[in-house]
């Protein structure tokens, strides 16, 4: 959930390009080095993006070069109704709590169940969070994300690597 859309300390317009790690189906918008200046430049790992009025929690990333592009999914695009080549107007603060992590249900069900699990989760660094919350919310049946979350969690607890079974 993203606190109530902060008043952006800068605003621009970017035309949405595919790109990203070739991994993921992701789209990226180029941010104008005037902009990620104004949101505290190289410091800023995190911010808050109005997406046409619309305000997500998103990693300021650096790009070659040095400049900077927000990453967006394209379940974020598709739920905005965004398309490559389209200009979007863009709004930038910085995320005042750049650690947050949106817990689905079911993940926050296992981790309060199992304190151990809880208690490794909260020491994975934010990305590590985000991932491990992605990965349950990602699912789309719920007896699956109820069986991630749990498998998930039991990693977590024996002190493992969340995404790795040995």
């Amino acid at each position: 959930m993203v606190p109530s859309s902060p008043i952006p300390l800068t605003t621009f317009r970017a035309v949405l390009e595919a790109g990203g790690p070739s991994f993921m189906p992701t789209q990226i918008l180029v941010v104008p080095e005037a902009a990620w200046l104004a949101v505290g430049g190289r410091a800023t790992r995190r911010v808050i993006a109005t997406l046409n009025g619309h305000a997500e929690r998103l990693g300021l990333l650096p790009q070659e070069g040095g400049g900077r592009y927000l990453l967006l999914r394209k379940d974020l695009c598709q739920r905005l109704g965004l398309a490559v080549g389209q200009a979007i107007a863009v709004g930038l603060a910085p995320d005042p709590t750049p650690d947050h992590v949106d817990l689905p249900d079911e993940l926050a069900e296992a981790l309060a169940a199992w304190p151990e699990a809880e208690t490794a989760f909260h020491a994975q660094t934010g990305a590590m969070r985000r991932a491990i919350a992605r990965k349950v919310a990602d699912a789309k049946r719920p007896e699956t994300r109820a069986r991630y979350a749990v498998e998930l969690a039991e990693r977590l607890a024996r002190g493992g690597h969340p995404f790795r079974s040995a």
